[in-house]
């Protein structure tokens, strides 16, 4: 059965949404700040060699190298001053949450509501400049060993990571100017635009070589085929829906008693969406990025190690990335999107319960083993979705970067932000039914008459 409020959503046209003028206004302002964000891609950092940068992506853009710069919007390739992306920024998060979960001060922090909150994207903002030092400084050095450098030396590096910490801090703050003005999850939507921007290119590159005859035909038309199935499979997994039935008591007011009514408390298959796969992701790029600037210069070393061993499709990274995911998975979802303790007290207290479950600590015993259960399918289901097209990219050859996670990026992001246009658009309808309805009111007010006095 559809409800009221999806049927009116899908009965929304063009028409209602040139009305809704606080809508447009925000779709307008996410535009803008997003077009700002690729305008930057193409601004190189001062001090590259851009014929030895492009020759070395092109060789590298088969693994880590284009993953990386799928990831940033073609700026790592470029060189450009958002080459670190807002990479720093999700790892500076993750943190943060996992501190907010062992120390008990941040513990305490978490419960002390917005002024809590505030306290702790603070923190996450410290966190996002310090890594982003150290990544861009390693950038930097990484750089200046593979001979990418025009003026190598000390000046290259102040330069470098002061244009690539401030290309990170300015991405976050436009992140936050688009969740807070805009529609849509500010961050999530600057990755998504970003790996939008590396298919059209992508795609030319692999039809190219079908046609060259580097790849079959019977290969091109897998590969299409996997995309479709799954972007189907990523689009009924994020609605399916494990409801659990919630009963209210009987209760009585004054002389007059009200049956108790009932309702479903929807839990996702997939709680925490996309960010075990970000977060997963995000792990994995600081290291071997380096790794790959610098193998020039760190043959027989750690870096080539990490190089040989955690490039996409190696059994170390394939390995590492799945457990990555289900820790996240699990992590965020109890700490963060779905916190059961918090669930329980919010039913005990409007004396709503579960039918055969004792409200309170029984009933966020009950809720924990079965979100437990759901999510053994909902990080299976992401870890299959992020590494089946790795394996099967390195098994067929593609001679680009493609990866699960840039396709459940997409397809997930896609689907919140046209849930939150859907949104807006049924508060303006609501609220011109409101208005219309107030001003019948006082048509009819104004229309009676009152009798003439003899």
């Amino acid at each position: 059965m559809v409800s009221a409020a999806e049927q009116m959503a899908a009965n929304t046209s063009w028409a209602a949404l040139g009305k809704a003028t606080d809508l447009r206004n925000r779709i307008l302002f996410t535009l803008g700040l997003l077009i700002v964000y690729r305008l930057g891609t193409y601004i190189p950092v001062p001090g590259i060699d851009a014929g030895a940068l492009r020759e070395f992506m092109e060789s590298a853009g088969q693994g880590i190298g284009g993953m990386v710069s799928m990831f940033t919007g073609g700026a790592l390739g470029r060189m450009g001053i958002f080459a670190l992306g807002i990479m720093p920024y999700i790892s500076a998060s993750i943190i943060v949450q996992l501190m907010g979960s062992m120390v008990p001060a941040l513990e305490q922090l978490k419960k002390e509501g917005e002024q809590g909150r505030k306290k702790m994207n603070q923190y996450t903002r410290y966190g996002t400049v310090v890594l982003a030092v150290a990544q861009a400084y390693g950038l930097a050095v990484s750089l200046e060993s593979g001979d990418m450098v025009t003026d190598p030396g000390l000046y290259f590096r102040m330069a470098c990571v002061i244009t690539l910490v401030g290309g990170t801090m300015f991405l976050m703050w436009l992140g936050e100017q688009i969740t807070a003005r805009g529609v849509g999850n500010g961050i999530s939507l600057i990755i998504f635009v970003g790996i939008i921007a590396e298919i059209p290119a992508a795609l030319a590159q692999f039809l190219a070589s079908g046609r060259s005859g580097a790849i079959s035909p019977a290969v091109i038309v897998g590969a299409i085929l996997m995309v479709v199935v799954t972007i189907m499979l990523v689009v009924f997994l994020e609605r399916a829906l494990r409801k659990i039935h919630i009963q209210y008591p009987r209760r009585q007011v004054g002389m007059k008693v009200y049956d108790g009514g009932s309702s479903h408390l929807p839990i996702k298959v997939n709680p925490a969406g996309v960010i075990p796969a970000i977060f997963a992701s995000s792990l994995l790029l600081l290291p071997v990025t380096i790794s790959t600037f610098s193998q020039g210069a760190a043959q027989g070393t750690v870096m080539s190690w990490l190089l040989a061993n955690f490039g996409p499709g190696r059994p170390l990274y394939l390995l590492f990335f799945t457990v990555m995911i289900v820790f996240f998975a699990y992590f965020y979802t109890f700490n963060v999107s779905f916190k059961t303790d918090d669930v329980a007290d919010n039913l005990k207290n409007q004396n709503g319960f579960v039918p055969g479950i004792r409200p309170g600590k029984k009933t966020e015993e009950y809720l924990d083993y079965v979100v437990s259960r759901i999510l053994v399918l909902g990080s299976a289901y992401l870890a299959g979705i992020c590494l089946l097209p790795e394996i099967l990219r390195g098994q067929f050859a593609i001679p680009f970067y493609f990866g699960g996670t840039s396709v459940l990026i997409v397809v997930t992001v896609t689907m919140d932000t046209i849930q939150q246009v859907q949104s807006h658009l049924l508060a303006h309808q609501y609220e011109g039914l409101i208005e219309k309805s107030q001003l019948r009111g006082k048509s009819k007010k104004r229309g009676k008459r009152s009798p003439a006095r003899k």
